[in-house]
């Protein structure tokens, strides 16, 4: 399978700058897999196609501010840093993978604050750098919420820093505890607490898991042959109420939708596990997972799913035309366009039913 037949074109003026002004007030393009068809409706009528009884389940990851600026110590010039994976907790500092973008070799050290610095150990892969920083694993949080924006993709442009940013790309129901994703579980951004109230007062259950969207969110498919392309890993939580609420609701034939494809790949990557153990696991579920889904896999948990429009040739516009048929997608998106609909991160939503 070749990863160019999933491109499209997209005109510039359909990617979202920004979000609407009320979460909900977005649109929504409802697709049935089986039958190809699709309608057209405002999110917060996601509602008519919720039933009592369905399992919702969410993302529960926070984005931390992970790109800093800094100045290198001798030169001044500038360095911007991209956290990606925490990699060793010391007594006085931290290592982490990260992404640098500046001129920059093996030994240097980054002035990032008063009371933090960077020394930039040693290069690993695609611009990834081990990058250790001066201060104790708790401190560091402190200071990169201070320090720290918000990193957001490449296709929003901000000439400046946006106090709005920091709330609206973060979901409402995201954890402060849950701390770890560089991008936002975007499918979810559409929620505000009152339409959750609505879908709950409705009977449907919702769930949490945990999955830390990483660097490989922005990765685009380098290889014409998708089954040769890696996925970087990233980490993930499920607890053992909602493992146990994901094997019932499969027994008992309720409809489990997953709200995003962070959702997605988080119950399908422990799939195997929670229908071994008929959900019964004596600790939560904690690993990392380099799923890609394409077209071809079986799905083993989700029935439904929610999420954005997805960027060209990219591993998330794979996962949905595996999901609900890549013929429906191309259709869908084609459509998508023709109505202009806003697109990526910012943009619209699509119930796959």
């Amino acid at each position: 399978m070749k990863t160019s037949n999933f491109d499209y074109n997209l005109p510039t003026s359909l990617i979202a700058q920004r979000p609407v002004k009320k979460r909900d007030h977005s649109r929504l393009l409802v697709l049935d897999k089986e039958k190809g068809s699709r309608k057209h409706h405002l999110f917060y009528e996601i509602l008519d196609f919720l039933q009592t009884g369905d399992l919702l389940v969410l993302n529960n990851s926070r984005v931390f501010p992970a790109r800093l600026i800094g100045k290198k110590e001798k030169t001044l010039g500038t360095v911007e840093i991209f956290l990606h994976q925490k990699k060793e907790v010391k007594k006085t500092s931290v290592v982490w993978e990260c992404l640098l973008r500046g001129k920059v070799k093996t030994g240097g050290h980054v002035i990032l604050s008063k009371k933090m610095k960077a020394r930039l150990l040693a290069p690993i892969e695609d611009g990834l750098w081990l990058v250790e920083f001066n201060l104790p694993d708790k401190d560091f949080w402190q200071e990169i919420e201070k320090i720290g924006a918000v990193p957001l993709p490449p296709y929003i442009k901000r000439e400046k820093k946006n106090e709005e940013d920091k709330k609206r790309y973060q979901t409402v129901y995201c954890r402060s505890d849950k701390a770890g994703s560089v991008a936002a579980p975007t499918a979810g951004l559409h929620f505000d607490k009152s339409l959750l109230k609505k879908i709950i007062a409705k009977g449907v259950k919702i769930e949490f898991v945990t999955l830390n969207v990483g660097l490989g969110t922005f990765a685009a498919v380098k290889t014409e042959d998708i089954e040769k392309h890696k996925m970087h890993s990233e980490y993930v939580e499920i607890s053992k109420e909602a493992a146990l609420s994901v094997y019932r609701a499969k027994q008992e034939g309720r409809r489990i939708i997953a709200v995003g494809t962070t959702s997605c790949r988080a119950l399908e990557s422990a799939a195997e596990e929670i229908l071994k153990t008929k959900g019964n696991i004596n600790d939560p579920l904690l690993f990392w997972t380099d799923i890609f889904i394409y077209p071809g896999y079986k799905f083993k948990i989700i029935d439904s799913l929610l999420t954005n429009f997805h960027l060209p040739k990219s591993t998330l516009l794979m996962l949905v035309s595996a999901f609900a048929g890549q013929k429906n997608i191309e259709k869908a998106y084609q459509e998508a366009v023709s109505l202009k609909y806003r697109f990526f991160s910012y943009g619209d939503a699509m119930l796959i039913i």
